[in-house]
């Protein structure tokens, strides 16, 4: 292990970076000079941003035992990068600045290097440090998720309070980037995972991390992860690991708040003569007005009230609370923090990115009124609302539309959907019904882009909140006006029907 080491090639660079040290450099300082192992196997780089205040106290204490790296960022990530650049051991081993490392890291470290051959890098064990009841629930919510991600999760093992890894792995899978906050974490491990390199968990390596217990460091750190996610996202990379990452709803379907889509949803309800029970059109009708009207004004201002109310209860939970309602309390507010911040970064991200994703085809420009995909009778679809709205693309003149929908509720040509294209009912006439579609044959505009809706009677699944429409597997339009091959395939007469109690039989 030891063997073409020296002072100019150590085995470890322990990088520190001295942002957010929260009154604690100095303990993280003497932690990694009370090391057991040779000092000649580590370098020790302390990269210092700007605004540091302890400038000479530090150079006081570290002399000539550090390499003082001296930065522009102000972001902790930002400022680790920079010392990965240049650091000079074979390792890189990230920490933060209010961890303290236990005197047996680096020989914890060494041995494991040796047992496990086939690790790229590992993560050590964090043990908190609390020194009040708001760092206490903090420290409790956050260990919760690095003992899942350490113990449980296949590929989300990088943690920057204690991360070694192998430099040249580090660099071919793309590095800290300062641009993406804390998120980097995630998307570094993903490059990993999908690069088939291993992350190890050495639990008997243990660092003692030092939470804060203020809320507003909670809310700086959700925000700053929250922003790396969306400009991730943004920038539709598809570097190696991106489809490991989770997309969250809000992402995925940015039509939700289409007022344009909405107001042909609300047409489609108040034109369809199905209804039986008139509350549930009242809440139909309030379903699609509130987006028609307001757009994403809302939700935003609903997730803002969310993030109020739960900052209020926290504030007062933290003197008199009890710890299960701090804990509680907390996680609603880290909640509600993240569902403000994606839907505030996505408004601004808006126009300046990608399309979004065709999730019903290369043909559906825009919808609204769908849930989450799902799969069943070896189908992937998606359920639509009982009233749904798709910006379709066509050319212009008589255009072929074939709706996929298995008959997972009941056969379709009973189920009395009604459809509508730019705020007119389509003709009974021209729709034709099999047993897993709708084609229909209609008539666009010069653009071809139109607008088709359809209302139908409310299905609730057993053990399902969901207000369920339609089953919608794809939707494709074609200049053609009917295509043979486009009537029933007789592909459902094997589908089991949804157990399920409908408004209308």
């Amino acid at each position: 292990m030891k063997s073409g080491l020296g002072p100019d090639r150590p085995l470890f660079s322990v990088i520190i970076p001295l942002e957010s040290h929260r009154g604690q450099w100095e303990q993280s300082w003497l932690g990694w000079t009370a090391q057991t192992a040779d000092r000649s196997l580590y370098e020790i780089i302390l990269v210092v941003p700007r605004d540091f205040t302890a400038l000479a106290e530090l150079k006081q204490l570290a002399g000539d035992r550090a390499h003082l790296e001296f930065a522009d960022s102000v972001h902790d990530i930002g400022l680790s990068a920079i010392g990965a650049s240049r650091a000079r051991g074979r390792y890189l081993f990230f920490t933060e600045s209010h961890c303290r490392p236990e005197p047996d890291v680096i020989a914890l470290c060494i041995r494991a290097i040796d047992d496990h051959p086939d690790w790229a890098g590992f993560s050590c064990r964090s043990v908190p440090i609390c020194h009040n009841r708001l760092s206490e629930a903090e420290a409790a919510m956050y260990q919760a998720d690095i003992e899942f991600g350490m113990k449980q999760h296949p590929w989300r093992k990088v943690l920057d309070q204690c991360f070694v890894t192998r430099r040249d792995v580090y660099e071919e899978c793309g590095g800290l980037r300062e641009e993406l906050g804390h998120f980097a974490e995630w998307v570094l491990a993903a490059g990993y995972f999908a690069r088939g390199y291993a992350i190890g968990y050495l639990e008997e390596a243990r660092f003692h991390h030092y939470y804060v217990g203020r809320i507003g460091e909670l809310k700086t750190f959700t925000l700053d992860f929250v922003q790396g996610e969306i400009r991730y996202l943004s920038e539709d990379r598809h570097d190696p690991g991106w489809e490991l990452l989770e997309i969250p709803r809000e992402w995925s379907e940015p039509y939700n708040f289409d007022g344009a889509l909405a107001l042909h949803a609300l047409n489609a309800l108040m034109r369809y003569g199905g209804w039986r029970r008139f509350d549930e059109k009242l809440r139909a009708m309030w379903r699609w007005t509130a987006p028609a009207l307001l757009g994403d004004i809302r939700p935003r201002l609903a997730a803002r009230f969310a993030v109020v109310h739960a900052r209020s209860m926290l504030t007062g939970l933290a003197v008199v609370g009890s710890s299960d309602a701090i804990a509680h309390w907390m996680k609603r507010y880290i909640a509600s923090l993240i569902r403000l911040q994606r839907l505030e970064c996505i408004r601004r991200v808006r126009g300046h990115v990608r399309p979004a994703p065709k999730l019903l085809g290369d043909h559906v420009l825009a919808q609204i009124g769908f849930h989450a995909e799902e799969t069943a009778a070896g189908y992937t679809f998606r359920w639509s609302e009982p009233q749904a709205a798709v910006r379709i693309k066509g050319t212009a003149g008589r255009n072929t539309v074939c709706i996929q929908s298995p008959a997972l509720r009941a056969p379709l040509d009973k189920i009395g959907t009604q459809f509508y294209l730019d705020g007119a009912r389509v003709d009974p006439a021209a729709i034709e019904i099999g047993c897993d579609r709708y084609t229909l044959s209609l008539d666009l505009p010069k653009s071809g882009v139109a607008t088709l809706a359809w209302a139908c009677p409310v299905l609730r699944g057993v053990g399902d909140a969901r207000r369920l429409g339609l089953s919608v597997v794809a939707i494709d339009v074609s200049r053609d006006v009917r295509d043979g091959d486009q009537k029933d395939g007789g592909l459902s007469t094997a589908i089991p029907r949804v157990s399920a109690i409908s408004d209308r039989n």
